[in-house]
């Protein structure tokens, strides 16, 4: 099975985390089947002026887990590829 790619909104407190390496994972409703291997396109969003501000990075997931999760959620581990 070919692995998917998925667009993302990120807000600027958490994509400044994950750019700095500090934030290795995201949290997100697993509404998307998403997959170890997916690649995540974390576009930037800037949520007072209701638009993207152009910053974009790219990650994989390495890891899935539901654990502690509230329902329908999981938590992915990322690395930058």
């Amino acid at each position: 099975m070919e692995n998917k790619k998925h667009q993302l909104k990120i807000l600027p407190e958490y994509f400044e985390a994950v750019t700095e390496g500090i934030k290795t994972f995201e949290i997100r409703r697993n509404d998307r089947d998403y997959q170890v291997g997916d690649e995540l396109f974390l576009n930037e969003f800037d949520i007072e002026k209701q638009e993207y501000t152009g910053r974009r990075e790219k990650v994989t997931v390495s890891y899935i887990t539901d654990y502690a999760q509230k329902e329908d959620y999981i938590v992915m581990g990322i690395i930058f590829t």
